[in-house]
């Protein structure tokens, strides 16, 4: 099977054992019916050695099948919110290759808790470290995290989810299967123990093809709570925050807009 090699000089300690063991710990759920993940062959501090996939075009019955898988892998389940991919002990990151961000791990037993001080209010500071946030945007933050007990609903009871993390429109490759068959295949996550909502919200973020066949498929394997559409705001302060960090820009006036329609 032919190989990819993803790689950067000077990359941070440990970037690409944790991807490459979040790919596998990921891939660990096919056997519950979870999606395909691209394969790993190995690892260094500079390189990351994956499985090539041969781009094809998504097809609906392709989108709903994957959306059945993704439910499927993030029933897989984690020990904790923050966990890190099973086997893996160091830092893990967040965002594109060329500036990737510490993503803190831990023991966070409700999404609360965790997604205030394991996501969002680090990714805040980070911003405004570099400039592009501010003091009154770590307030309206907390303002947001006050709220959200209220906000989540019966969704605050979910048990920690096996989540891709970084589940955007371009982390999902289509290709097709032996049978000639279309499928879907993971790749560049951010793996870990978290709210299965975030992989769901990170997929309406940027545009998804077959986005509806996607979650008719998830609802068929595990049925979202109620207002599960109002809280993808939520889920997505912590990506459009880390974009503030990346990128700044226009992303800190839409990370504003988003923090005041949760307060409404």
């Amino acid at each position: 099977m032919a190989q990819y090699r993803k790689s950067r000089a000077f990359a941070p300690k440990g970037f690409f054992e944790c991807e490459g063991r979040g790919l596998e710990w990921l891939g660990e759920a096919q056997s519950q019916g979870g999606p395909r993940v691209v394969e790993v062959y190995g690892w260094t501090d500079g390189h990351l050695d994956i499985e090539r996939v041969e781009p094809a075009s998504p097809t609906p019955h392709a989108a709903f099948r994957f959306g059945a898988a993704l439910a499927h892998m993030h029933d897989a389940g984690a020990d904790y919110f923050g966990s890190a991919p099973a086997g893996y002990e160091g830092t893990c990151y967040f965002g594109p290759l060329q500036d990737p961000v510490p993503m803190d791990t831990g023991t966070w037993t409700d999404p609360v808790t965790y997604y205030a001080e394991g996501r969002l209010i680090p990714m805040v500071e980070m911003g405004i470290r570099r400039g592009s946030l501010d003091a009154d945007d770590l307030k309206v933050t907390r303002e947001v995290i006050a709220a959200m007990p209220e906000i989540l609903g019966k969704a605050a009871d979910d048990k920690p989810a096996r989540v891709h993390g970084d589940l955007w429109s371009g982390n999902v490759m289509w290709t097709h299967r032996a049978d000639g068959e279309t499928e879907a295949v993971l790749i560049d996550p951010a793996a870990h123990g978290g709210h299965r909502e975030e992989d769901l919200a990170m997929l309406h973020l940027f545009g998804m093809s077959y986005l509806s066949n996607i979650l008719d498929g998830y609802q068929t394997v595990h049925p979202l709570k109620k207002g599960f559409e109002d809280r993808l705001t939520l889920w997505q302060l912590y990506p459009i925050a880390g974009h503030c960090v990346f990128f700044g820009g226009g992303y800190v006036s839409e990370y504003r807009a988003m923090l005041r329609s949760l307060l409404g």
